[in-house]
């Protein structure tokens, strides 16, 4: 219904540009992570710990400068909404769901509780595949799992390739559905 309702150019430029947008950012976080696979291998600077000399303003933490640093942005940002997203969108906690004027305390109590644990673990999660090194002020690379390089290798190797997995279905799946629409096969 909602898409009946959508202007011609919501249906035919906004939804295509909020996909591609979306393709994009997935795109560069699989390969931020391939790339940090690639640096844990060569390299033992490459593990999540903490700052030793945090040179706050004097030297950048990314590569690219403040490009890199606002693409950093975008992408944590990127993972907070897609991992919300995903939560909610697995089938144990879709009954957690809140109800417009009808969500009880307990429910709101559990959706507080499980945001507040999926914004705490934010920070460890990018850090952990390499997306930024930037600590804030919580130093979380004092954890001592974070120096285990098996636990960070295939963390990150499951980030990676789970989410490859998921674009490629749901992009293929797509596609196959838009064919079979197109030749007119049910």
């Amino acid at each position: 219904e909602l898409r009946h309702r959508a202007s011609p150019w919501q249906r035919n430029l906004g939804y295509p540009l909020a996909m591609l947008g979306l393709l994009a950012l997935t795109g560069i976080s699989v390969l931020i992570v391939c790339f940090h696979v690639l640096e844990l291998l060569l390299d033992d600077a490459a593990m999540p710990r903490g700052m030793q000399d945090a040179s706050l303003g004097q030297v950048s933490f990314s590569i690219f400068g403040s490009f890199g640093a606002a693409l950093q942005v975008v992408l944590i940002f990127y993972l907070m909404v897609s991992s919300v997203v995903g939560f909610y969108s697995s089938p144990l906690f879709t009954r957690l769901l809140p109800e417009r004027q009808d969500t009880p305390l307990t429910k709101i109590i559990g959706n507080c509780v499980s945001l507040l644990v999926l914004s705490s673990a934010l920070p460890v999660f990018s850090r952990t595949l390499g997306i930024t090194r930037f600590d804030l002020l919580g130093d979380f690379g004092r954890f001592n799992w974070l120096g285990n390089f098996y636990i960070v290798f295939l963390y990150n190797m499951g980030f990676a390739g789970l989410t490859t997995l998921c674009l490629v279905k749901r992009v293929s799946w797509a596609v196959q559905a838009e064919l079979i629409r197109a030749f007119g096969e049910d």
